[in-house]
Parts: structure tokens; sequence; C-alpha cells
């Protein structure tokens, strides 16, 4: 199903695949209401004073632009450097040199922003191929044909379950790793920091890899700009890390810092961000839960 979905949306003209992936996911969506529920109440939690048209809106926005994602992704076999450069716009790259040029490696902070699959493999097309921390999909056919959709541009794997030692030695050849840091995180692997005023249970590993290795930390987000019909890669300055001398209050504190930077780019494109994902799941021991 995943396979033949791919094909025939590959096959397209980009504008009716994208045309076609958004009904599709629009046609999903109605399937699935638990996740309508989710992005409801994610939105109540974030965005408290908007009304109910405010937030459909930024739901409509949202399975919009994860159908245009599918039929993106299906065209990675079709994307070459040449012609990535008609669906994707670079903004802000020399931040990505300066912080290559300190030879200490990359830490490439993204979360689920617009068609997020799509970042690391335009920015691969541009020259600047990395490595991706992901979990192995259930499904083993489908993890290897999404494994290898996204690997097509030079990028490669991480498993998520298995990355210290692979991030360390990545990061000490001056290489890039990409970090989704906008999930919600399993208890013993987070500290809880602010998303929109409410405490998070938020990854720690991308703190503790920065402060153990010094790579620069690089948001980096992709976005849909309607007024020039491109997405623009976005990359900003380093994050300047809190250094101490304490671990667990540096930790908490440079986590913080990333999931603000996070927090801004879904304040400036509410109907980009993937808004289904229990983001508040997990509680600090104690708190009754929030869903």
């Amino acid at each position: 199903m995943v396979w033949l979905l791919l094909k025939t949306l590959g096959a397209m003209p980009r504008a009716v695949a994208r045309f076609v992936g958004a009904r599709t996911a629009a046609f999903l969506f109605f399937l699935r209401p638990g996740l309508k529920d989710a992005a409801v109440e994610n939105l109540k939690l974030a965005f408290p004073a908007w009304s109910g048209k405010q937030r459909h809106a930024a739901i409509r926005g949202m399975v919009r632009q994860l159908g245009w994602m599918g039929a993106e992704f299906a065209r990675f076999p079709r994307y070459t450097k040449s012609s990535i450069e008609g669906a994707v716009l670079l903004d802000g790259f020399e931040n990505f040199a300066a912080a290559q040029a300190r030879g200490k490696g990359i830490l490439f902070l993204t979360g689920h922003m617009s068609a997020w699959e799509l970042a690391p493999f335009a920015q691969a097309l541009f020259g600047n191929p990395l490595h991706f921390l992901a979990r192995p999909i259930d499904n083993a056919r489908v993890d290897r044909l999404v494994t290898n959709y996204r690997c097509l541009s030079g990028n490669r794997p991480i498993d998520k379950n298995q990355s210290a030692r692979a991030v360390l030695k990545i990061l000490a050849a001056n290489g890039t790793v990409g970090i989704l840091a906008d999930n919600n995180t399993l208890l013993a692997e987070s500290v809880f920091v602010d998303f929109f005023g409410i405490p998070a249970s938020t990854t720690a590993g991308l703190a503790r890899f920065a402060l153990h290795t010094g790579a620069a930390v690089v948001p980096g987000f992709l976005h849909w700009d309607k007024d020039i019909r491109k997405y623009r890669l976005c990359f900003e300055p380093e994050v300047e890390l809190s250094r101490t001398g304490d671990d667990t209050a540096d930790i908490r504190e440079n986590t913080q810092r990333f999931t603000r930077v996070i927090e801004n780019y879904v304040r400036r494109y509410p109907d980009q961000w993937l808004w289904v994902h229990r983001r508040w799941k997990t509680r600090p021991p104690g708190d009754p839960p929030i869903y």
C-alpha cells in the first residue's frame, strides 16, 4: 500500500501530486477522529485564547502540509541538486557554515514543521549530507522502503535505540547529526522544560551531546512560504550553551533553550506543526494526566 502510494504520487507532475496528497491526507484524517481530538486539545493548551475557528484553520493547514510532504517524499527519487532549487530555498546557510568551520561537528536542531522529511533530504542535495536519528518502523518492509527514500540524497540513519557511540564518532569527524527535539519523551530519558508554558518531557540527549563534545547546536527548520511558493530551509545562529559546571542544571537550561527555539517557530507558523502528537503526555511524577 505504501509502496503503491509512493510510486503513484512520484509519477505525477509535482502540482498534481501535491493536490492529490493534500486530498488524501484530508480523507485519512477524517477517518481518524482521534487525531483531530488530539490536535484540538493541544491547540487549546498552546493557544487558550484562540477561537474554535482559529484552531480548525490551523488543523486544516497542518493536514495540508502533511499531504504535501507525502507528495514531496514520493518525489525524492526524482530530485537532483539542480531541481531541488525549484522547491527549496536555503536561508541563513552562513550560520551552518560558520558552525561547520569550528570543526567539532553540528547537532542539527529541528522539529516536525511543514514537510520536515524534505529538510535533511534537500540539505544533502545542496552538498551537506547528515546522519539522522530514527526508530525503526514496526513493519520491516515499510521501514526498508522509507529508509531507502530518506537516504537517496546521501543521508544515513542512526538507530535511535543505539545512538550514543555512533553520534560521538560522527561529531568527532566534524559530521552533522539531525535530531527532532519536539517529541514527548520517556521519563527515564528526559528533563521537564516549559513548552508553551506547560512542563513537557523533552529529550536530554541533545544537551548531553553538545556539552560533552562541544558540537554546535544549529537550529534548522523548514516552512512553506506561500509568497514565493517554495519551502524555506532556515538556519539560525548556533544556540549559546550554558556551562556553569553543574551538569544537571546545564542540561535542563540548555534543553529549555532548544525548546524555546522550537516554540518560537511553532508560534510563527502554527498551521505547519504536527499538532496530533500528544506532546504533554508524560507528566512529572505525581502530576495528573493532561489528556
